[in-house]
């Protein structure tokens, strides 16, 4: 009785093995460009600080934007801690903001009264893309 069955061809074995690799190829080539092109947005934007300026009543934070996507500045924090940072609303120009990529900068001049003398924590954040954090001591004219 076991020697009246057969089994597939081994033609047909080997072009079944095919069109599964291929399948698989594709479904993991197609998987890889979803990923790559959701995440380089976000790779994209890279967010710099080129100066900040202090004055009596404000201070001037001048923002570049060297990534290779545009975004915007949705938020921007203050505070004498990472901790206890205070999201500021009184910013010229108000936000959101529009920056574009390779190299383009806005300045945002937030209504803020310094110590002198004291370190400042700032967080700025776009709408995509990692904040842009960093220190600023202030020194008053």
């Amino acid at each position: 009785m076991l020697k009246s069955k057969r089994g597939i061809s081994p033609i047909l074995a080997t072009l079944l093995l095919i069109v599964i690799a291929v399948a698989a190829i594709v479904v993991t080539y197609a998987w890889v460009i979803t990923f790559t092109t959701s995440t380089s947005g976000q790779a994209g934007v890279v967010l710099t600080k080129d100066a900040v300026n202090w004055q009596t009543s404000n201070v001037t934070i001048y923002v570049r934007n060297t990534g290779t996507s545009d975004t915007q500045i949705d938020s921007l924090y203050i505070g004498t801690s990472y901790e206890n940072l205070v999201k500021r609303t009184t910013v010229t120009p108000p936000l959101p903001v529009s920056i574009t990529r390779g190299g383009g900068t806005v300045a945002l001049t937030v209504t803020f009264s310094g110590t002198s003398h004291t370190v400042y924590y700032f967080k700025i954040a776009p709408t995509q893309g990692a904040p842009l954090q960093f220190t600023s001591e202030c020194i008053l004219p």
